[in-house]
């Protein structure tokens, strides 16, 4: 079975998200939980690595600060692991109001950080829970976002 740091970041999400679990106190416990889960370990350990990159995001953000009707330029790796329904679909959240600048630029930087050649639109939805998860703000975006990814998933499980 081929599995990559997205998926262990999926089972941590699915099954530890309501759990609030300290990472840094519990990483040694749930390493084991994810060894016993069939998860190898160089890619718990990126995961883990993953997930601290992003509470340093979350530590460092700033309010935003991008005017409203401002256009975001991708790069071209950007452009590359980006496709153009990923990047509409960060455009149509940013216009419903479940991202804002800041919350869309740790998307961003946690799409890069997956060692994906490109993400679909699937993980980037997760992306997007996992960012909005915790973050102080954006507990109605986060709501939304949930709904949205627990119903199309229920849906592809019935």
């Amino acid at each position: 079975m081929k599995q990559n740091v997205f998926d262990v970041l999926m089972y941590l999400f699915e099954n530890y998200m309501e759990d609030e679990i300290g990472f840094d106190e519990d990483q040694d416990a749930l390493q084991e939980v994810l060894l016993e889960a069939g998860f190898r370990q160089n890619e718990i350990r990126k995961a883990f690595d993953w997930l601290e990159g992003l509470a340093e995001l979350q530590d460092d953000a700033l309010p935003p600060a991008v005017p409203s009707g401002s256009l975001r330029l991708y790069s071209d790796p950007e452009l590359e692991k980006i496709n153009t329904e990923c990047r509409g679909f960060i455009l149509f959240m940013e216009q419903m109001g479940v991202l804002d600048s800041a919350t869309r630029e740790m998307v961003i930087d946690r799409v890069m950080a997956l060692e994906e050649d490109e993400v679909d639109l699937e993980q980037l939805k997760w992306v997007i829970l996992m960012v909005l998860f915790n973050q102080p703000g954006h507990e109605a975006a986060f709501a939304w976002m949930e709904d949205l990814v627990l119903d199309e998933t229920a849906g592809v499980l019935h």
